[in-house]
C-alpha cells in the first residue's frame, strides 16, 4: 500500500486538530505533525491520541528546508520524548549515533531517515539512498528538485529497486509525475497538502487535485500513463479534461502534465528515456506549444508511422504508443473545420466561399491553414515576422485554395468572413493581451472571430469583436473536439464528450 499523507505545521493544538480532521475527511491515510515551531511535547502526544489517522512527527532542521532553529540534538531530545507517533521522521545528516538512540528500540516508532536537496539533484544520490538503507531506520526518503522532467525516472528506478520501504520524488513542478505515480512504483507513501496554500515543499500537490484530479485511488501498478507534453504547462485543462474522461468510463489510466523545454535536444531526450522506461507503460501524448513540430521531426527522424495529414501540415499534437511504437497525427485539422463550420452552421464544402484570415504562423497557424486550404477556402496568413508568413504561405498556395500572406498592419484593410488567432496571445495569465492590440478596425459585425485559446474562455480578442457586433467562438470547443478523437485515438472507446466539455467549462468558469 502506497500511503498519501497530509504534512500540517503544527502553529498551535486548535489549528492542528482542525486541520487533522480536514485531512481525514478528504481521504488522506497518514498525517505528519511538522512540529519545526512547537516543541510543546504534552500537547503533541495529545494531537497524536486525539487523530483519527496514523501520524508521523517531524522537526525539520533548515537546512533540509524545515522551519526549525534547533541544534540536532535539541531536536533529537524532542523527538525523543514523544511517545505514540507511528514514525518520527530524522535526517540522516544527524548522524547514526544520533539516530540509533532515539528511543528504547522495543519502544520506538518506525524511523524514516531521510535526505533532502532543494538545489537539484544530490552528485552522490544513490550513495545516500545506500547509507540509508544501512542506517537503522525502517523506511528510506530520498527528495530532490528536479532538473528536468527526467529526473522523476530516476525517482521510479529507486523505487524499483528498492531494499526497504521507500520514499522517493522529485520536487517542484517538472517533479509532479513522481508524486502523483508513486504509487504506481509502490512508495511507501507521497504527500499532498491541505490546500493549495498548505504545501510544506515546492511542487507539492493537494489532495483535493490528488484524490480527484488524478485520481489517486483508481492508480495501480498497470495504470497506463498519458499526458501532455508543453513549455509552459501549469495552465493545462488537459488533465482535467482526459482524466474526467478515463473515469467517466472506468479506463486504467492517468494523464498528467509534462513540462519539457522547447528546445528540440529536450523534445528529443525526454522521448529517448520515458517512452522505453519499462514500468511506466507511456501510452500516448497531447504534444502542444512549443513542441508540435518538434515532435514531427522527432517521428520522422525515428521513421514512426505518421498520419499524411499530420505531415503535410508540418505539426503533430498526437503521438499514440502501443508496444513502444509510435504513431503520430494531427486531430486539431478537423476541430478547427468543424468549430468554424457549426459556428457558422455550414457543411465543409461551403468553406470554399469564405475569405479567411489566420494570425499566427506556428504550430496551430500551420494546421489552421492546411485544414481550411484543403477545402478551397481563400486563406490570408497574417504573423508578427512577414517572412515566417511568406514561407508558411508558399507551402499551401496553389495546391488547394488560395493562401497568401500580408503585413500584421494590414489587417484591418482586410474583409475576411472569418478571423483566427492561432497565437499565444491572450492566453492565461496574459489575459489582458490580443493579437490586434488596443486597434480594432480590422473588427466587423458580418465576421466570425474564432480564438483558439481556451483559458481564458472570454479572452480579450473574443470581448473585442463581441463588441463590434461580430459573431464568436472560443477554443473551448476546438479544444473539446480535438480531446474527443485522442481520447478515441488512444483508448478504442467512444469519448465522453459532454462530461469533457463540462469539466472544462466548470474549471475556467469557475
Amino acid at each position: 500500500m502506497t500511503y498519501l499523507c497530509v504534512p500540517i505545521f503544527v502553529n498551535d493544538q486548535a489549528q492542528a486538530m482542525r486541520d487533522i480532521a480536514a485531512a481525514a475527511e478528504a481521504g488522506a491515510d497518514m498525517v505528519e505533525l511538522r512540529t519545526d515551531q512547537f516543541v510543546n511535547v504534552s500537547a503533541i502526544e495529545q494531537l497524536i491520541a486525539a487523530s483519527p489517522l496514523p501520524c508521523i512527527v517531524t522537526c525539520r532542521s533548515r537546512a533540509e528546508g524545515g522551519h526549525s532553529k534547533a541544534s540536532d540534538e535539541q531536536r533529537m531530545n524532542l523527538l525523543r520524548r514523544i511517545h505514540g507517533a507511528t514514525y518520527i521522521d530524522l535526517e540522516l545528516a544527524v548522524g547514526p549515533s544520533l539516530l540509533i538512540t532515539v528511543t528504547e528500540p522495543n519502544s520506538r516508532p518506525g524511523v524514516i531517515v531521510s535526505s533532502h536537496d532543494f538545489s537539484g539533484r544530490p552528485q552522490k544520490l544513490y550513495s545516500i539512498v545506500l547509507e540509508e538503507t544501512h542506517s537503522g531506520g525502517d523506511v528510506n526518503k530520498i527528495v530532490w528538485t528536479a532538473r528536468s522532467i527526467r529526473d522523476n525516472l530516476e525517482a521510479f528506478e529507486l523505487l524499483q529497486t528498492k531494499q526497504k520501504p521507500t520514499i522517493a520524488f522529485c520536487m517542484g513542478e517538472a517533479g509532479l509525475l513522481s508524486r502523483v505515480l508513486a504509487k504506481k512504483f509502490g512508495a511507501f507513501l507521497t504527500f499532498a497538502s491541505l490546500s493549495a496554500n498548505d504545501e510544506t515543499a515546492p511542487g507539492q500537490v493537494t489532495i483535493h487535485d490528488m484524490k480527484r484530479l488524478y485520481r489517486w485511488d483508481a492508480i495501480g501498478p498497470a495504470t497506463k500513463v498519458y499526458g501532455v507534453v508543453a513549455h509552459p504547462v501549469r495552465h493545462s485543462m488537459s488533465p482535467a479534461v482526459h482524466n474526467a474522461g478515463f473515469d467517466a468510463i472506468g479506463f486504467d489510466g492517468v494523464y498528467l502534465p509534462m513540462l519539457v523545454e522547447p528546445a528540440y535536444e529536450s523534445f528529443k531526450a525526454f522521448m529517448e528515456t520515458f517512452v522505453p522506461f519499462k514500468g511506466l507503460d507511456l501510452s500516448g501524448l497531447s504534444i502542444t506549444i512549443p513542441h508540435k513540430e518538434n515532435a514531427l521531426r522527432y517521428l520522422k527522424e525515428k521513421d514512426a508511422e505518421i498520419e499524411p495529414l499530420a505531415e503535410q501540415i508540418g505539426a503533430v499534437n498526437t503521438i499514440a504508443i502501443v508496444g513502444g511504437k509510435l504513431r503520430g497525427f494531427n486531430t486539431d485539422y478537423a476541430a478547427i473545420v468543424d468549430t468554424i463550420t457549426s459556428a457558422l452552421n455550414i457543411s465543409r464544402d461551403r468553406l470554399k466561399d469564405l475569405r479567411i484570415a489566420v494570425i499566427g504562423a506556428g504550430g496551430t497557424g500551420r494546421t489552421a491553414v492546411a485544414s481550411l486550404a484543403a477545402y478551397d477556402a481563400t486563406v490570408v496568413i497574417y504573423n508578427r515576422s512577414k517572412e515566417r508568413a511568406d514561407a508558411l504561405a508558399a507551402e499551401f498556395t496553389g495546391k488547394s485554395g488560395k493562401v497568401v500572406s500580408a503585413r500584421m498592419e494590414k489587417l484591418c484593410d482586410n474583409c475576411c468572413d472569418v478571423l483566427i488567432n492561432t497565437t499565444p496571445v491572450g492566453m492565461h495569465p496574459n489575459v489582458d493581451a490580443s493579437p490586434l492590440g488596443d486597434d480594432t478596425r480590422a473588427l466587423k459585425a458580418t465576421m466570425l472571430v474564432f480564438d483558439t485559446i481556451y483559458n481564458p474562455m472570454q479572452t480579450k480578442l473574443l470581448r473585442q469583436a463581441r463588441s463590434a457586433g461580430a459573431k464568436t467562438v472560443g477554443g473551448v470547443e476546438m479544444f473539446v473536439r480535438q480531446a474527443a478523437a485522442q481520447f478515441t485515438a488512444w483508448t478504442g472507446k467512444e469519448a465522453p464528450v459532454a462530461v469533457m466539455r463540462n469539466v472544462i467549462e466548470q474549471r475556467l468558469g469557475g
